[in-house]
């Protein structure tokens, strides 16, 4: 295996599908390949909403000690992980390790998160907000669900267990949907599925075992990996939190609907000579990541392609422009990377505007 460091886009890219693949399932069922809902039994609603069904999913992800194996389904693969969370004295430590694919491993223990990856003999270490989970779902506020349809569609029994079974349908072509079958008693989600815009299953995650502990060791966030003549990377610098914007600053022209620039600063990659510009637009589910760079050959006023990509759920696209090399990166269709890559210049801070349709 060559000994060259890896892109920091694909890095970035590898991060995202595996935080991606946290919240996960209960039933040893195969892979649906619609998320129509077929074969539901429609019940009577519920007591909860569907957003505070969420909101207790949430919770229990963040919060829980759990211990669980799950099966991960994408493009026509499965491979399965292992999941450990705990909350400890105000303190989570979670984590995610590959049981019989690429063999990687991600162990977060407060803000400090590393990516063991054998395949690539590298681990990268990096800082990320301590309040920032490896799983969980992101919080829905009446700005997000304007642009998702969110709905309980059935309640059924799964695995001997009553699930509320809550539908996250995209408005548009800009995100992906969600259908999350969430446990009445524990909220845990017990299945979810990743749906492109026509509605099919473009991945979906189903746990083998889970137990949920009162008491779990140090000892389970120790890797299984040998590290002798990996190459270490390290990010040492603490993520930056929103701020308000710069007198000049890179910014997007145009959004997708909804989306919004919710952080940006100052972010030091692996394989970067000096930080880079991190910017992230998110429509409150969604996000997308944007990382810009020197080094670009494309002269004043160019714009050039350079590379579109997918990496499990997730998309990523560079593109040079003006000198300076773009990178977006998100669990969203190719188009909406596309899109917000090409929409960032450097100009004087103003609110991005978004795509009017």
């Amino acid at each position: 295996m060559p000994r060259a460091a890896p892109s920091s886009e694909r890095l970035r890219a590898l991060a995202l599908a595996w935080t991606v693949a946290a919240a996960g399932a209960l039933a040893a069922l195969g892979p649906s390949r619609s998320c129509a809902g077929q074969g539901d039994q429609i019940r009577p609603a519920p007591a909860q909403t569907p957003v505070q069904w969420l909101e207790r999913m949430n919770q229990a992800l963040t919060t829980g000690n759990y211990d669980g194996t799950f099966s991960h389904w994408h493009g026509g693969t499965v491979e399965m992980l292992r999941i450990i969370h705990r909350l400890q004295d105000g303190q989570v430590a979670e984590r995610l390790v590959s049981l019989d694919g690429s063999g990687r491993e991600f162990i977060r223990t407060g803000a400090s998160l590393t990516c063991y990856l054998p395949d690539r003999r590298t681990v990268l270490v990096e800082q990320r907000p301590a309040q920032q989970s490896l799983v969980g779902f992101p919080a829905v506020d009446p700005q997000t669900a304007s642009f998702y349809d969110i709905r309980e569609v059935a309640r059924m029994r799964l695995n001997r267990r009553d699930t509320h079974v809550i539908s996250v349908a995209p408005r548009d072509e800009f995100r992906y949907g969600y259908r999350l079958w969430i446990d009445d008693s524990t909220a845990m989600p017990l299945k979810t599925q990743l749906c492109d815009t026509d509605g099919r299953v473009i991945e979906q995650l189903v746990f083998a075992s889970l137990t949920m502990a009162a008491h779990i060791p140090d000892s389970a966030f120790r890797p299984d990996v040998s590290t002798d003549g990996f190459q270490w990377l390290r990010n040492d610098t603490a993520a930056p939190a929103a701020a308000p914007a710069p007198a000049s600053a890179w910014s997007a022209l145009q959004l997708p609907p909804g989306f919004r620039l919710m952080m940006r600063g100052p972010q030091t990659l692996p394989g970067s000579p000096a930080p880079v510009d991190h910017l992230v637009f998110s429509d409150g589910l969604a996000s997308v990541s944007v990382f810009v760079e020197t080094g670009g050959t494309a002269g004043p006023g160019e714009v050039a392609e350079v590379r579109s990509a997918r990496v499990g759920s997730s998309s990523a696209f560079s593109t040079t422009i003006n000198g300076y090399k773009i990178t977006a990166v998100g669990e969203v269709p190719p188009a909406t990377v596309r899109f917000i890559a090409t929409q960032v210049r450097a100009e004087e801070a103003t609110t991005p505007a978004a795509t009017r349709r």
